[in-house]
C-alpha cells in the first residue's frame, strides 16, 4: 500500500538518479560547472520534487497531472544533458547509456502513473 510519495517506484528511481547525477557532475570540466552541471543538478532535482509535490495535490487531478508533466519534462531534459556530456566526451559512454536507459524508463513509468493514477 502506498502511504507516501516515498513509496512510489517513480519517486525512488528519480531520487536515486538525482544522487548519481549530483556525484557525477563533479567530474565535468571546470568551465562546465556553472553551466551544464548547474542545469543537470536543477533538472535532476526537479523530477523527484515534482512527484512529491504532485502526490500531495493528487486530490486535484489537474494539478497532480501537471506536476507529473513537469517531472516528465525534467526527465526528458536530463536525457539531453546526458547526451551532451556523452557526446562531448565528459563522461564515459557506457555510464551515459545506462543513465539514458534509466531516464527513459522513468519517463515511461511517469506516463503510466499519469494515465492510471487513480489505481495507486
Amino acid at each position: 500500500m502506498i502511504k507516501s510519495f516515498r513509496d512510489l517506484e517513480v519517486y525512488q528511481e528519480a531520487y536515486q538518479l538525482m544522487l548519481i547525477i549530483h556525484k557525477a557532475v563533479k567530474k565535468l570540466p571546470v568551465f562546465e560547472r556553472n553551466d551544464l552541471a548547474s542545469q543537470m543538478r536543477r533538472a535532476s532535482k526537479s523530477c523527484p520534487s515534482n512527484i512529491a509535490e504532485g502526490w500531495a495535490k493528487r486530490r486535484f487531478e489537474k494539478k497532480f497531472k501537471q506536476h507529473l508533466d513537469d517531472s516528465i519534462g525534467s526527465s526528458n531534459e536530463m536525457e539531453v544533458h546526458i547526451e551532451t556530456a556523452r557526446d562531448l566526451n565528459y563522461w564515459p559512454r557506457d555510464f551515459c547509456e545506462n543513465l539514458l536507459i534509466r531516464y527513459k524508463h522513468l519517463g515511461g513509468k511517469l506516463t503510466n502513473l499519469q494515465k492510471n493514477w487513480k489505481t495507486f
